[in-house]
């Protein structure tokens, strides 16, 4: 599958130096950082990584022969559509100098471009990028604080949606608060990748889509987030509390698989909850 470039436009591999690597899969590893599992087969991956999500970015396969040790690449009026992901991230970087281009921010352009990308009206289809791009600025508008590492300790940075999840957490199931002080699991090793990704690399892309769905549907969208990152903490508590700190990260780490609906009930079950437990601490304080 490609896409075909504008007329008359230049590619912006053309522009931008490409890395050849081996690849099969794109393995996570206990830090949370992606990593290529090679074999014989070659890909053309751009500088900033977009196979992910459950994405196929990787579109340009090429073999390699074993004489000419040569690749052969898409002629140049068709491109991958890791390129255009690329070009959406290169041009957003460009706009935005303050933010630039933070490792992560492809994680929330892939899911967009994806839907847009499969839009079955061709007519529609071929506007893919210019809307994911208009779609990713709105969504960096809101959450670029998260990138923005000089602001991590701020009221509006990830560390303070990092102890919102954990004070959440305390209030909702503080059994499974206290196992996880105890084991010393600070959501840096988990809550940071949650919350700055929207929870992109922990779910297959249907149930990233449908969890997004909720999540922007919300007024109070990233309040919500939280809900839902309590919620699946909750949801595992069993075997977090059963744990070690190994496992129990792990565990974190490689989510399991669970039914998105019943995460997101849990999630609005929490905030209904929650809501009323604080209007009634709120008027007994009164």
């Amino acid at each position: 599958m490609y896409c075909t470039c504008a007329q008359g436009g230049m590619a912006l591999r053309t522009r931008v130096e490409r890395t050849v690597l081996e690849a099969k899969q794109v393995g996570t590893s206990r830090g949370g950082t992606r990593n290529v599992i090679c074999n014989n087969r070659y890909f053309l991956q751009p500088i900033t990584h977009t196979a992910v999500c459950g994405l196929d970015y990787q579109i340009s396969v090429v073999q390699r022969s074993s004489e000419s040790e040569e690749y052969n690449i898409l002629p140049e009026d068709q491109e991958a559509h890791w390129e255009v992901v690329e070009r959406i991230l290169f041009i957003y970087a460009k706009l935005n100098p303050g933010v630039s281009y933070v490792q992560g921010m492809n994680e929330i352009a892939g899911p967009l471009y994806y839907v847009f990308a499969s839009d079955p009206d061709p007519q529609w289809q071929k506007y893919a990028e210019p809307d994911t791009f208009f779609c990713f600025t709105s969504m960096m508008a809101e959450i670029r604080d998260n990138f923005i590492k000089t602001l991590d300790d701020s009221a509006c940075g990830i560390g303070a949606m990092m102890v919102n999840l954990m004070s959440m957490l305390k209030e909702a199931d503080n059994e499974l608060w206290t196992s996880l002080e105890n084991q010393q699991l600070k959501p840096q090793f988990f809550g940071f990748r949650w919350l700055t990704l929207l929870l992109s690399q922990e779910f297959c892309l249907p149930d990233i889509i449908r969890l997004w769905d909720s999540l922007l549907a919300d007024e109070q969208r990233f309040a919500f987030l939280i809900h839902v990152c309590c919620a699946m903490l909750i949801m595992i508590r069993e075997q977090l509390l059963e744990g070690d700190f190994a496992t129990s990260l792990k565990l974190l780490q490689h989510y399991p698989p669970v039914d998105m609906h019943q995460i997101l009930e849990k999630a609005v079950e929490l905030r209904e909850v929650l809501t009323v437990g604080a209007d009634v601490k709120h008027v007994s304080e009164q």
